[in-house]
């Protein structure tokens, strides 16, 4: 059945508060993408190194996996709506504060403020629209993928638009269109029930007890530090303008979108997710150390065509993380991704101190190996991947009664 389909159960066919909620998350997602073209010119602007500079990320995740143990918790008494709410007031407050920054160290800790209110946004927007969704889980995770895909496109390119003016004019327009996104779930989105019981901020560490969903967590944490060295150390390496960044960027976000949106789910039915997940993980590899290597022309297609492996993870990472273990949605979601975002903090400091301490190919080799080893971990621990998601097979294998792997 294909998933665009825009009959009963279609992708497409929606209610208006899943539209409202997957178009603000749109925005959230832009705000991940957006620093990437204006990276040379915030380090100019503010007189700061680029390891400086990335700490916009770091400060950035690295409150938004702490912000993880906490975002169930605080859903489960306030209600999901009101954590929509109060995590999109906190990206507009913090978004413009940072445009308002005259030194290094405001920017990052304004970054700070945003990751947490990206946190509480972007983690009860996937059980919300899980829970609301029409199609059950597959179309609304798909449809999560695909506000995540455009936002990782379109944050690039309005980064960039905005960026060749002022580089503060990007937080500005971010602020700007999360307000705007803080009106549409206020006026489309019902409270969600709250569930049966309260949620402790100590039930994701408790999740990862699972061996599945740990082993995901784990893989993810590896992938992840190749994903955010590509999303904020390659802008320092290709040295473009942010028109010229914003564009391969942005074309990057759409490889992203298509093939986690449309190519990866016909992977997986084809060849079950774990093989796709490590196929895709050892090209991913392949692709950086490419990067690293070749030239300025060869390090950009290199870096466009890191979008479609980042897109096919994202989108098998999701599904292990929610369907891999008997942990409610909202918990497994939560353990995942405080596990995951660590390295998405440590990716963009430890990049650049990488380079300084050895030379511009190496950082791109330590992506590299991390991805190989996120799909080590795929390797080693598929029986534990699989043990409770049979869903996961591929079509042909589930009909024949034949556990992928088994041999």
């Amino acid at each position: 059945m294909d998933p665009f389909d825009a009959g009963a159960g279609g992708i497409l066919r929606q209610p208006k508060a899943v539209w409202a909620t997957a178009g603000a998350s749109v925005v959230a997602f832009m705000g991940i993408g957006l620093v990437d073209p204006i990276l040379p010119s915030i380090a100019e602007g503010l007189d700061a190194s680029a390891g400086q500079v990335s700490l916009l990320f770091t400060s950035y995740f690295l409150i938004t996996a702490f912000a993880m143990l906490v975002t169930g918790s605080v859903s489960s008494r306030v209600g999901g709506r009101r954590t929509l709410l109060l995590g999109l007031a906190l990206v507009v407050v913090f978004a413009g504060l940072a445009g308002t920054s005259d030194t290094v160290d405001q920017l990052v800790g304004y970054r700070a403020g945003w990751g947490l209110g990206n946190a509480l946004f972007v983690s009860t927007a996937l059980a919300v629209i899980v829970g609301a969704a029409a199609g059950g889980s597959a179309a609304a995770i798909l449809l999560y993928e695909s506000a995540l895909g455009l936002g990782m496109a379109c944050g690039p390119l309005l980064g960039a638009l905005l960026g060749d003016a002022s580089w503060r004019y990007p937080f500005f327009g971010t602020a700007a269109l999360m307000a705007v996104g803080f009106l549409c779930i206020a006026a489309f989105l019902r409270e969600q029930p709250k569930p049966a019981r309260k949620i402790s901020p100590l039930d994701p560490v408790r999740a990862l007890g699972h061996g599945g969903l740990a082993s995901a967590a784990v893989s993810s944490f590896f992938y992840n530090y190749t994903f955010f060295t590509v999303l904020a150390f390659t802008p320092f390496v290709l040295d473009m303008t942010p028109y010229r960044s914003g564009v391969v960027f942005f074309a990057w976000g759409l490889l992203l979108a298509v093939f986690s949106v449309v190519v990866a789910p016909r992977l997986q039915e084809r060849f079950g997710s774990l093989k796709v997940l490590g196929g895709s993980l050892v090209l991913l590899a392949a692709d950086m150390l490419v990067l690293g290597y070749g030239d300025h022309t060869t390090a950009v297609v290199c870096t466009i065509l890191s979008g479609a492996f980042i897109g096919v993870n994202n989108t098998v990472y999701t599904e292990l993380a929610l369907g891999v273990s008997d942990a409610p949605r909202p918990v497994a979601s939560a353990g995942y991704n405080f596990v995951r975002w660590f390295a998405a903090a440590a990716a963009p400091w430890f990049a650049p101190k990488i380079e300084e301490w050895t030379d511009v190919h190496i950082p791109f080799v330590v992506a590299a190996a991390t991805a190989l080893a996120g799909a080590l971990v795929v390797v080693v621990r598929r029986h534990a991947l699989t043990h409770e998601a049979e869903e996961l097979e591929p079509r042909h294998a589930a009909e024949d009664g034949v556990t992928v792997f088994a041999n």
